[in-house]
């Protein structure tokens, strides 16, 4: 075994390449063996050779994700025509061009790129110096590729999200061997209200580009991204104060709260409410801590919510209202009815219109039709297919929880938080009673006909498939004359001989479904 010192993993040395050269001989020893015995191998050697602990840890990581060191790229998340709406939603989009001022422009020709990530480790800016974005693409150290441990490897991006802390990874650090000739430094960038992890900074560039103070700096633009992000929030909540004080003024003496759009406590009314500084809004009312005898309402205003804390009645409800305030259901739960079976979709929640294009049409009918709940990946498959992007689908959910309320679409997994009514329902129970006349009047042009999303295609072929079945077996002509009026049954041949037996030939509707059937067979 090589014995390797230490001082090249000090961040004050001024011999990058020296660094480097002295990694690769720790990569080589390391990781050389055959990938049978290096889950066997890598704690023992690890040890002799010294590489530093947060290393080690990342290598285990990637090596138990399948990583290949010897040739790996990552994985293509986002195409370049989908960045651009992507990055619009994305919370770190306010923070990009302080970042720029912060990393690039301070820095004038440093030959060195600016990245930054979404939590997934997915790049979704990256900007710097020309040249060295030239040699970033030949790498795929590019815009929509993912960088997260367990797509590429030990690399600053994917450990900082890992680990939660600022990290810098240098040459042959860098658990594949394609990237051993870059140093980069990132650091993890987090949603001042929620805690939740946002993304990462990260600035990369050629070996000889590293500098001592370089993990400082990503870690002090970090801070100034949060503290944006802190300044944006206190104005939307000072904005949602003003506005939404006189409702919580209204509740005279009720003890209440006013809440920001993710849980934050802006205000609350004197009494004797017990509140933490943010309401987990995925979880249901019931389980909201308020003190002692008190059930939780959540009323969603046009910014935020407005939370009521009443005394427990002999009913113990509790739930959540929306825009328009929820009728008693005994559970205090949204009513959201869907209308799919139709060319334009809609919905009602809680009594108010809904207007749906067909994206969020899709994606509710998936929901509905998976009431337990999904994960991204898996809604990715229903609704877009096995070419489809989970990246994409969690920006149809964030836009789809501003329209309908995040205490309607719940996340983690998605699935609708609501007493929900869909004529896709209406349909299979009146085929399971036998009731076709109330099936075919419930089918209206199918589900969704314009949709190609799978899971919506598997269903509308099962009902469609039930409702032949059903209409065929009818002894009474009117539920196939109705039948053959629908899109799906105009052209069916087998359904016009049948109404033909059922149909007396002295009825007007005879001749009609006799001169379509000689229509029909003439042109096959």
């Amino acid at each position: 075994m090589v014995d390797i010192s230490m001082r090249y993993f000090d961040e004050s040395s001024d011999d990058p390449l020296r660094q480097a050269r002295l990694l690769e001989r720790v990569h080589a020893a390391v990781l050389g063996d055959e990938r049978s015995s290096r889950d066997r191998q890598l704690g023992s050697r690890a040890e002799q050779c010294s590489p530093r602990p947060v290393v080690v840890e990342s290598w285990r990581r990637s090596l138990a994700a399948r990583i290949d060191p010897n040739g790996w790229q990552p994985p293509v998340e986002f195409e370049a025509s989908a960045l651009s709406e992507i990055r619009a939603t994305h919370p770190l989009a306010e923070c990009v061009p302080l970042l720029r001022e912060t990393l690039l422009e301070a820095a004038g020709d440093t030959p060195h790129i600016m990245i930054v990530t979404d939590a997934a480790g997915t790049i979704l800016w990256r900007e710097g110096n020309p040249e060295i974005c030239r040699k970033a693409d030949d790498v795929l150290l590019s815009e929509g590729t993912r960088w997260s441990e367990d797509a590429i490897g030990t690399n600053a991006m994917g450990t900082t999200l890992a680990t939660g802390l600022p990290v810098r990874i240098h040459s042959a650090e860098h658990l594949v061997c394609t990237y051993h000739s870059w140093t980069c430094a990132a650091s993890p960038i987090h949603d001042p209200e929620t805690g939740a992890l946002l993304g990462s900074i990260d600035v990369s560039g050629p070996l000889s580009t590293v500098h001592p103070a370089l993990t400082a700096l990503v870690t002090a633009a970090a801070r100034l991204a949060e503290n944006r992000l802190t300044e944006r929030m206190r104005r939307e909540h000072e904005r949602i104060r003003q506005r939404h004080l006189p409702s919580l003024r209204a509740l005279r003496g009720e003890p209440g709260a006013l809440l920001g759009p993710r849980g934050h406590v802006i205000e609350s009314s004197p009494g004797d409410l017990e509140l933490p500084e943010r309401i987990d809004l995925d979880q249901p009312a019931s389980e909201i801590s308020a003190g002692e005898n008190r059930q939780i309402v959540l009323e969603q205003l046009s910014e935020g919510y407005l939370l009521r804390a009443p005394r427990r009645t002999r009913s113990h409800r509790v739930g959540m209202a929306g825009t328009a305030r929820p009728r008693e259901t005994g559970t205090g739960r949204h009513e959201l009815r869907l209308r799919l079976m139709s060319d334009y979709p809609d919905a009602e929640l809680d009594g108010v219109p809904l207007r749906l294009g067909l994206r969020h049409a899709e994606l509710l009918a998936a929901l509905a039709l998976r009431p337990s709940g999904v994960s991204s990946e898996q809604l990715t498959l229903l609704v877009h297919g096995e070419g489809g992007n989970p990246g994409t689908v969690r920006a149809e959910i964030h836009r789809l929880r501003n329209q309908l309320g995040h205490t309607v679409v719940r996340t983690k997994p998605y699935r609708l938080d609501a007493l929900v009514e869909t004529d896709v329902h209406s349909v299979r129970e009146a085929l399971c009673r036998g009731a076709v006349r109330s099936a075919l009047a419930a089918y209206g042009s199918g589900l969704l006909p314009d949709s190609e999303a799978p899971i919506v295609r598997e269903e509308q072929e099962e009902l469609a498939a039930g409702l032949r079945g059903a209409v065929m077996c009818c002894e009474h002509p009117d539920p196939l004359w109705s039948y053959v009026g629908t899109e799906q049954g105009r052209d069916d041949i087998e359904a016009l001989e049948r109404l033909l037996t059922l149909l007396d030939p002295d009825d007007w509707r005879y001749a009609r479904a006799r001169t379509r059937l000689a229509r029909l067979l003439d042109e096959q």
